[in-house]
């Protein structure tokens, strides 16, 4: 019986680290004595809150992007995205000499949406509730020729993202576990195939939102699951249903998911700022709040956890530390 070829590799992975070589940040790997100590275990955060844009997704859509042929780059690129990518895809794009559409949820934090806007993209919004962003940017691209660049249902956007994992292992060596966030599954499969392709042993764990665990009710009934749209502080993890191609990656390359509460990621949040003196997003915090609230059990001896992002105002940032709302909720 022969097993199908992956549609990832670590040879995928280790190309798009070429590719972003002097593009991308080789973000920091941070350590905090004070966090070990609290959680039993030797912990090193990899600060993708420091990456172009604020976040890892500059990664994998640069990597996409450049593989692009002069005249798809001639057209133009579309995309869809609550914040994150949008602003990935509007940087590459400007990078790589291109325009940029992309399709956001009207409720986007609004700093997201400025930021996007100012590195060139034409925005068009929607209502996350009732629309359908991947019907709307589909026909925005067939209508004006574009290119589509999804947040993370393509081979070239996953092997981008698991740049940070490689470089991880890269600088602080070999781990027991790795922990990451879980969207739309982008990261956490391209962290993965770095982590099972250098030693199948290590466990990789990802992290959601407790209102929007589609990923892991996806694992555990063996195929995709859809919930309600998430209403959650995590914006970013705010989906409803796990990617075809991500899905058939993790379901053989994770190997748990753990959900955490806003309130948690809250915590979690106030923890990085005050002792580890950064920024997080509260996507980007939901590792970190596993940690801290002890939902991940078993800790082996080197944790490896990858802090996605830091794109937040100040205004939402004190607001949540504080215990406001989701914005979504307001």
């Amino acid at each position: 019986m022969t097993t199908a070829p992956s549609p990832v590799t670590l040879d995928d992975v280790r190309a798009a680290a070429a590719r972003l070589k002097g593009v991308a940040h080789r973000t920091p790997v941070l350590r905090s004595r004070t966090l070990d100590a609290l959680v039993g275990a030797e912990t090193l955060l990899k600060c993708e809150n420091f990456q172009r844009m604020g976040a890892f997704k500059f990664r994998g859509a640069y990597n996409a992007i450049s593989r692009l042929t002069p005249e798809q780059l001639a057209r133009g690129v579309a995309a869809y995205s609550s914040g994150n990518h949008a602003q990935a895809v509007a940087l590459a794009a400007r990078e790589l000499g291109t325009s940029a559409v992309i399709v956001m949820p009207e409720d986007a934090p609004a700093s997201k949406q400025a930021a996007t806007a100012a590195y060139g993209a034409e925005i068009v919004t929607y209502d996350r509730y009732t629309g359908d962003r991947v019907a709307i940017a589909e026909a925005l691209a067939a209508e004006r020729g574009l290119t589509v660049i999804p947040p993370y249902e393509h081979p070239h956007i996953i092997a981008g993202q698991g740049t940070a994992a490689l470089e991880l292992i890269e600088e602080a060596g070999e781990l027991d576990a790795l922990i990451a966030p879980v969207g739309g599954g982008g990261l956490i499969a391209g962290s993965a195939t770095v982590l099972k392709g250098l030693r199948a042993g290590v466990r990789v764990i990802g992290v959601e939102p407790e209102a929007g665990d589609d990923t892991k009710r996806s694992l555990e009934a063996g195929r995709r699951v859809s919930v309600p749209v998430p209403r959650t502080i995590a914006d970013g993890q705010a989906l409803h249903t796990p990617g075809e191609l991500t899905f058939s990656l993790n379901r053989h390359l994770v190997d748990e998911i753990v959900l955490v509460s806003d309130d948690e990621i809250r915590v979690a949040m106030r923890f990085a700022f005050e002792r580890l003196k950064i920024v997080v997003e509260p996507s980007g915090a939901t590792p970190l709040a596993a940690l801290l609230s002890g939902r991940v059990t078993g800790l082996p001896r080197r944790v490896g956890v990858i802090i996605s992002g830091g794109n937040i105002d100040t205004e939402r940032f004190a607001r949540l530390c504080a215990g406001g709302e989701p914005e979504a909720e307001e």
